[in-house]
């Protein structure tokens, strides 16, 4: 099962940056740098969520009902002269779910840290947010996922398992080793270069080989 990170190296993962780069107006660049960190975040914040069996339960539903993957098979349709408005506000009821009240805190880390303005980089996750739950139910679909255990070990996959990528990731989710969802990320994103942590600057550059 290949990484999420991985995903965005593959030509799908082409496709969305390009996709998401042209409704935004943002450099391809800029984008998948952006969706670079904001892919391991979302998964991170899924992997908390589902760790209650009442947000393992709701993520089950949507990976087997409405989100399947069927998202993935007209990419070039998805991004055909704008993403739909169906797509962004399907969105923003998932980032508002999995962030919660944190979301505007991460969305203006993330906006700092690329270098992109916080109103887009709110437009691109409402775009990746969708697509990364359709990579997620299109894995759950192959791999016959169907309760918490199967979902705690598809998350765990695509994050990297418990791989050195996944602890940064982790670490970088929750500084403070409060179990927090995101208590930390703004503080990390925006610290950069700070030594105790390594800062984003260096977690990234561990994770992408830039």
């Amino acid at each position: 099962m290949s990484g999420i990170l991985d995903l965005l190296n593959s030509p799908m993962g082409k496709q969305i940056i390009n996709g998401v780069s042209s409704q935004t107006g943002q450099s391809e660049g800029k984008t998948g740098d952006l969706l670079s960190m904001a892919m391991p975040v979302l998964m991170g914040a899924m992997q908390r969520n589902a760790s209650t069996p009442e947000g393992a339960s709701g993520l089950l539903g949507a990976l087997t009902g409405k989100h399947t993957g069927g998202i993935l098979d007209n990419l070039g349709g998805l991004f055909d002269g704008g993403v739909d408005q169906s797509v962004t506000n399907d969105g923003a009821g998932i980032l508002g779910h999995i962030l919660g009240n944190k979301q505007p805190a991460v969305e203006n880390a993330l906006s700092q840290k690329s270098g992109i303005d916080a109103g887009s980089v709110a437009q691109i996750l409402k775009v990746a947010a969708p697509i990364l739950l359709g990579v997620l139910g299109k894995q759950a679909k192959q791999s016959n996922v169907s309760d918490a255990n199967g979902l705690s070990g598809l998350l765990g996959g695509m994050s990297g398992g418990g791989s050195k990528q996944q602890s940064l990731i982790e670490s970088f989710l929750d500084a403070d080793g409060d179990g927090s969802i995101l208590d930390d990320v703004a503080g990390m994103l925006l610290s950069g270069g700070g030594k105790k942590k390594g800062g984003l600057g260096g977690l990234l550059g561990g994770l992408f080989g830039k």
